[in-house]
């Protein structure tokens, strides 16, 4: 086990990490957590021995490895991504050049009886055992399924690494971290640049991941998913949870009521004993009772409560202007960059009040078709159109990066705002934790997590009826994350998110598109509805080739070719069935979504109404043996 001992960290006058003490075991799997600046990054570079504490040790077990994902790691440049990736094997390459030299030695050597040549077979033996632990027989099958967890494509791997975006080379280094398996995997914010799908294979990698693992991270349902103990840093202090996050948050609560009940309950006899320590001491008689009880009392081990850092934004989105039915309208619509097609014949139309989320993986143009709703970025060809009376709300991607970092937080709202609204902009600041002097702050100094804050401040300065949203919660920390979300929740206006944080998104939309092969596939439903549509997709596909796989195996046997007639009426059953299969999922998913509110089961009719949803799911079994039949039929 790893073990950090009275770890002091001290920048200026404020105390970072107050002797802190922390042991972490060969299995655990622990989730960081903490306001933005609590020193969650900073204790992580210390057991990683990125930095040294200013007093306090780091105890790790002699021979075991550690690997850290930071932030700020720099991809060399000029290799393919297979390449890159497979430089996670350097130590299995070592390993296999000794065991080819310790064979020949033992195939050379006569000396069965000596000690030496037993050391020799210890040392192949144990060589052979790591070897095959690293994975030494299956190096690039390896590399290729950890990248195409991590969202690469087969034609991918030939590609240089410098073609890719810094979130792509990030992808890299993770690939490369979990392939050299160490025996503490250390992950600061590791979903950050990870769509939905590569987050999910993430968490079912880590959580059967052999070792340690030691995360921070803004989301939620990752760390729900992943992490068994919660460690969260607060005011230069260290509480350690043996539980998941949720269970935290609860267990947090029950903590500090107990602590305040018993602050309060020792503060009630220890001023009760000053009392009569006070009457006694003005007896002569009873002076030196008096001096003996206050050194008892001075021995008492009195109980600190630490002023909990209960300061939050305020959010509330301004009351959204009256627009016409239609907010939006994308017709035909497509995106290229150079000979690069991102999106093709796209339609889309939002109307007033609809919430939608935009989901898929990196790179599939979820920004490019946000940024041209917004007349951000045109079109390559194809028609975009707003609705009568639309105000747009934007918040991008990059929205921080936007900020000028020369110009003052007040100078910053001043310029952004309209002149009704000049003077509110401190107020604003102050709801946005920038309270009194913090007004006259450079940009340039803010953390990333303020950035956003003040991102989000700047977008309050005037009313809209769309608002879009791109990952807007990356840099928040998880209060700030909710704050955001019970803010959207409350917006009367039309919305679009883009982000991959499911605990985010759940409950916040009521239609999903999810972007995959240049085009938008719709889901009636929020992203829990899409996620668990997805994954009977996905199986429905896994089983439906391999019924048609099985089929014509069976069939294919000394079978004699199909006349024309009938491959045609065979072709003809497919292209109905696939029709009506599509007709019939349409269907359900809309009783999915009138299922899913209380007011569907307080209707009169509602029984006949199950029944008829019932008598849909029997439609679709039908249509989809209709189509195995025909499908294996034609194969």
């Amino acid at each position: 086990m790893i073990s950090a001992n009275n770890i002091y960290i001290k920048y200026g006058d404020r105390v970072l990490l107050d002797k802190v003490n922390l042991v972490i075991g060969e299995k655990d799997k622990v989730g960081l957590v903490g306001r933005n600046g609590s020193g969650k990054s900073t204790i992580m570079k210390v057991i990683a021995s990125y930095i040294n504490p200013d007093s306090g040790e780091v105890i790790i077990p002699g021979g075991k490895t550690i690997g850290y994902l930071h932030q700020d790691m720099d991809l060399p440049k000029g290799k393919t991504v297979m390449e890159e990736a497979l430089t996670a094997f350097d130590e299995v390459k070592r390993l296999e050049k000794k065991l080819v030299q310790l064979n020949e030695e033992v195939a050379n050597r006569t000396d069965y009886e000596s000690d030496s040549y037993s050391d020799l077979l210890n040392d192949l033996s144990e060589t052979g055992d790591r070897f095959h632990i690293l994975g030494g027989e299956s190096m690039e099958a390896d590399a290729e399924k950890v990248l195409k967890g991590l969202g690469f494509k087969s034609s991918d791997m030939g590609r240089l690494t410098d073609e890719f975006s810094g979130g792509w080379q990030m992808r890299i280094e993770l690939t490369k971290m979990l392939l050299k398996h160490p025996d503490y995997l250390l992950l600061d914010e590791p979903t950050n640049h990870l769509d939905i799908e590569s987050i999910i294979w993430l968490e079912k990698f880590l959580k059967n991941y052999s070792g340690a693992v030691i995360t921070i991270s803004h989301d939620k349902q990752f760390l729900d998913n992943v992490t068994k103990r919660t460690i969260e840093l607060e005011w230069g202090k260290l509480f350690d949870y043996k539980a998941s996050y949720t269970d935290f948050v609860n267990l947090r609560i029950e903590r500090r009521e107990i602590l305040e009940q018993a602050y309060k309950n020792q503060q009630k006899v220890i001023a009760e004993k000053e009392r009569t320590i006070t009457r006694f001491m003005a007896k002569a008689t009873k002076t030196k009772m008096a001096q003996s009880m206050k050194k008892q009392l001075d021995k008492v081990e009195r109980i600190e409560i630490d002023s909990a850092d209960n300061r939050a934004m305020v959010l509330k989105f301004p009351p959204a202007p009256r627009s016409g039915q239609v907010a939006v309208e994308a017709n035909n619509v497509h995106k290229t960059y150079g000979s690069l097609e991102i999106l093709n014949d796209i339609n889309l139309k939002l109307d007033r009040g609809d919430r939608i989320a935009f989901v898929g993986q990196n790179g599939q143009g979820k920004t490019t078709l946000a940024r041209m709703l917004v007349n951000d970025l045109a079109a390559s060809s194809g028609e975009i159109k707003l609705g009568h009376n639309i105000e747009i709300g934007y918040y991008a991607q990059n929205q921080t990066e936007a900020l000028d970092s020369k110009k003052t937080l007040l100078e910053t709202m001043e310029n952004a705002a309209p002149p009704e609204m000049r003077t509110k902009v401190r107020s604003i600041l102050g709801a946005f934790m920038f309270s009194g002097e913090d007004a006259e702050k450079k940009v340039s100094v803010l953390s990333g997590g303020e950035k956003a804050r003040m991102a989000m401040a700047c977008l309050l300065l005037r009313p809209f009826n769309l608002l879009v949203l791109d990952e807007p919660t990356n840099h928040l920390d998880i209060n700030s994350k909710e704050i955001l979300k019970n803010a959207l929740q409350d917006y009367d206006g039309t919305m679009i998110v883009v982000s991959h944080d499911r605990d985010f998104l759940a409950g916040l939309t009521n239609k999903t598109l999810e972007f995959r092969d240049k085009q938008l596939h719709t889901y009636l439903g929020d992203i829990n509805f899409y996620l668990k549509k997805r994954a009977m997709d996905n199986m429905r596909e896994v089983e439906m080739a391999t019924k048609a796989k099985k089929a014509l195996e069976e069939k294919s046997n000394d079978k004699p070719e199909l006349d024309y007639e009938t491959k045609k009426r065979l072709q003809r059953a497919v292209q109905n069935a696939e029709r009506k299969i599509e007709k019939l999922e349409e269907k359900i998913a809309e009783w999915d979504v009138k299922m899913a509110t209380a007011e569907f089961y307080e209707q009169p009719d509602s029984q006949k109404q199950i029944e008829k949803y019932q008598d849909l799911k029997k439609d679709l079994d039908k249509a989809m043996e209709d189509w195995e039949e025909a499908q294996a039929g034609l194969e």
